[in-house]
């Protein structure tokens, strides 16, 4: 049964979201880890894809658009629709819903954006996971450092 990890951030703006993002992706490859980040929409995705590459000079976090690339996929893999056929470790789910492949990873991490909207979508995941019976823990980032 997977894992479930919400971090709620207490930041305001787009700005620590992006970096979390970032951050989680690089502490999980460090950790050797397969990540698949699974985005809201094709624009969304792209705009990942460009962030991991610029994200920090003296990072480097191998990733690839799903379905683009070398037919031995990286690490991190970014997608927005389709179910990862590789990754089975951990997924960062930055989509409005749960997605239906989400029990085939160890752990789950949701991001809880400090606005309203987030916070309502945040809830509703919440509420989904608690009522399977999963292992939830929360974090509360004054910070996006982890």
């Amino acid at each position: 049964m997977a894992k479930i990890d919400f971090y709620v951030i207490q930041i305001p703006g787009a700005k620590p979201r992006l970096d979390l993002i970032c951050r989680l992706a690089e502490k999980a490859y460090k950790n050797k880890h397969r990540i698949y980040i699974h985005a809201n929409n094709q624009t969304e995705a792209y705009q990942l894809d460009e962030l991991l590459w610029t994200y920090r000079e003296d990072s480097f976090l191998p990733h690839n658009l799903v379905g683009e690339g070398p037919n031995l996929a990286p690490p991190i893999q970014i997608g927005f629709k389709e179910k990862p056929e590789n990754h089975r470790d951990i997924l960062l789910n930055l989509h409005q819903a749960v997605p239906e492949f989400y029990s085939h990873f160890t752990r789950v991490l949701e991001l809880v954006p400090n606005d309203d909207e987030s916070q309502a979508i945040a809830r509703e995941h919440y509420r989904f996971y608690r009522a399977a019976g999963y292992d939830i823990t929360t974090h509360k980032l004054s910070s996006v450092e982890i």
